[in-house]
C-alpha cells in the first residue's frame, strides 16, 4: 500500500502544478476578450478567430483543472446531507462513487473522445466561422482532460482506501468540520423557529 501512497501522492503533485499553471489561462482570456473589444469598437474590425481561442482557453481550464478541483475536494456534491453522515459512510460514499461513478465514466470519455478527435484530425477539421481555429486541438481536450481525471480518481480512491484503514489522516477533514459547524449552526437556528 506504501507505494500506491507514492503513487498518489505523485499523481497529486502532478495535478496541483499542472492546475494552477493552466488557470491563468483565465486572465490569458480575459486580456485576449478585453482586446478583442476594444479594437472591434475602436477599429469596427474584428476576427471569429479571437472569439474562438477565448472559448478554447476556457475549455482548457474548465477541463484540464477539473482533476485539480477533485484534488481539493471542490467538487460538487450535497454537503448538507454528506455532511450529516458518519465519517464511515462518507468514506465509503467516496469509495462506491469514485470506483462505480467516475472512472467507468472517464474511461467511456476517453474510449468515445479518441474517435472524435482522430477524425477531425485526420480531416484537419476547420471552424465553420470565417476565420475560425482548427477544431482538432479543442477536440483532443476530451480524450486528455478525462484520462488526468481518471488518474487523479484513481489517487482519490487510493487516498480514501488508506484514509480508512487509519494509515494517512484525511486531508479534508477540516474542511469537512467547518462545514459540519454550519450545518450545525443551521440547525440549531431551524429548531429555534
Amino acid at each position: 500500500m506504501q507505494a500506491l501512497l507514492k503513487l498518489s501522492h505523485g499523481i497529486d503533485a502532478f495535478t496541483r502544478w499542472t492546475g494552477k499553471r493552466l488557470a491563468w489561462l483565465i486572465l490569458v482570456a480575459v486580456i485576449i476578450s478585453a482586446m478583442n473589444a476594444i479594437v472591434r469598437k475602436t477599429f469596427d474590425t474584428s476576427s471569429n478567430s479571437w472569439l474562438e481561442l477565448q472559448w478554447v482557453l476556457f475549455s482548457i481550464v474548465f477541463l484540464l483543472c477539473a482533476p485539480w478541483t477533485l484534488l481539493d475536494n471542490e467538487h460538487i456534491r450535497i454537503d448538507i446531507i454528506n455532511n450529516m453522515l458518519p465519517k464511515t459512510a462518507r468514506n465509503v460514499i467516496d469509495i462506491i462513487g469514485h470506483a462505480v461513478f467516475l472512472l467507468p465514466l472517464t474511461v467511456v470519455m476517453m474510449i468515445t473522445g479518441v474517435p472524435f478527435f482522430q477524425r477531425s484530425f485526420q480531416l484537419n477539421e476547420q471552424s465553420g466561422n470565417a476565420g475560425g481555429l482548427p477544431q482538432w486541438p479543442a477536440k483532443s481536450l476530451i480524450m486528455i482532460a478525462f484520462a488526468f481525471l481518471f488518474v487523479q480518481g484513481i489517487s482519490e480512491l487510493i487516498k480514501r482506501i488508506a484514509i480508512m484503514r487509519g494509515m494517512i489522516p484525511d486531508p479534508h477533514e477540516s474542511q469537512v468540520s467547518a462545514i459540519e459547524a454550519e450545518v450545525e449552526h443551521l440547525v440549531e437556528a431551524i429548531e429555534k423557529k
